[in-house]
């Protein structure tokens, strides 16, 4: 297998990307994934691990690095934009149409963590895109309205927009709006804030099991009131009757939301489950990770073809 770096245009920001093109000779161009990265992540993280694994089952695959984070283009950095995050997904289909390596009517997303609720997004509105699957989807509007397992005091969310509002003020006045630090400085810090789940976070983000040097622990204030007004799941009902297929930890916190979009769905769809896995297990660890990606080959076999 062939890793390029690749860069292509999203709404003017320049994307930096990895395309993975497997060194096996077969007649004629390849079925082909986009592959999104989890919030704050970046493309040689887990999104990578994806794209190779993907690859070496006979997929061109494309790993890119979100607007405004990791090595693509765009300011203030860290923002989280919704609209833009459905955006690069949908130019990443179009720079793909534009290989030869690829069969432009074989092309799929699949999307890990708050990719996986924009891959969803980008679906619905562009039928370029065959099937999409996602791994532990998470919306990060829901995430941040409602907390990772939905129960969240309304009055956090409400906090934090205020602070985003005072950021926007300082902004306009000259000042320096600061960013929102999205990770404390211990594992039991996060875990007094998100329990288990957030403790898992840090450990794979703050710790050498999975940290990296371009993937953010910050987030630029404007992310969250533009998160505010988002849903993720709203172009679920466009989807079919094109596939889905979902893949979820069994013990995931996060699994209320893939079944909310499944919910939604009106097509062929499917919620796989990996038995033991937590959320953020399906990041890295290869005894969960393994039989996802085989999941993950049936089901673009299947509706892509190789």
């Amino acid at each position: 297998m062939a890793r390029t770096r690749v860069s292509f245009d999203s709404a003017g920001i320049e994307i930096a990307a990895h395309l993975h093109v497997p060194d096996t000779a077969v007649p004629g161009p390849r079925p082909a994934l986009v592959v999104g990265h989890p919030g704050t992540g970046v493309k040689e993280q887990t999104s990578g691990t994806y794209a190779q694994l993907m690859a070496e089952r006979g997929f061109v695959t494309l790993a890119f690095d979100a607007a405004h984070q990791g090595e693509s283009g765009g300011l203030p950095r860290g923002l989280e934009d919704p609209a833009q995050r459905v955006e690069d997904f949908k130019a990443a289909v179009s720079f793909l149409t534009t290989r030869e390596e690829v069969a432009d009517d074989r092309i799929g997303l699949l999307g890990i963590c708050a990719s996986g609720g924009y891959s969803l997004a980008a679906t619905g509105g562009d039928h370029r895109v065959k099937a999409v699957a996602t791994v532990c989807t998470a919306d990060p509007s829901r995430q941040f309205r409602l907390g990772a397992d939905g129960t969240q005091d309304p009055a956090v969310f409400q906090a934090l927009l205020d602070a985003a509002a005072q950021a926007r003020a300082t902004a306009a006045r000259g000042g320096d709006p600061g960013t929102m630090t999205m990770f404390p400085e211990t594992a039991e810090q996060a875990g007094a804030v998100g329990g288990p789940h957030g403790i898992e976070g840090f450990e794979y983000y703050c710790t050498p099991r999975g940290e990296h040097e371009r993937s953010a622990k910050f987030l630029a204030w404007q992310s969250i009131d533009k998160l505010a007004s988002y849903d993720a799941f709203f172009a679920v009902p466009l989807i079919g009757p094109r596939p889905i297929l979902q893949v979820i930890g069994e013990r995931a916190v996060t699994a209320w939301m893939a079944i909310e979009a499944h919910q939604r769905a009106t097509g062929p769809k499917e919620l796989h489950w990996i038995k033991g896995a937590s959320h953020v297990d399906l990041y890295d660890k290869r005894e969960y990770i393994d039989p996802a990606v085989e999941k993950l080959t049936d089901f673009f076999t299947t509706r892509l073809g190789r």
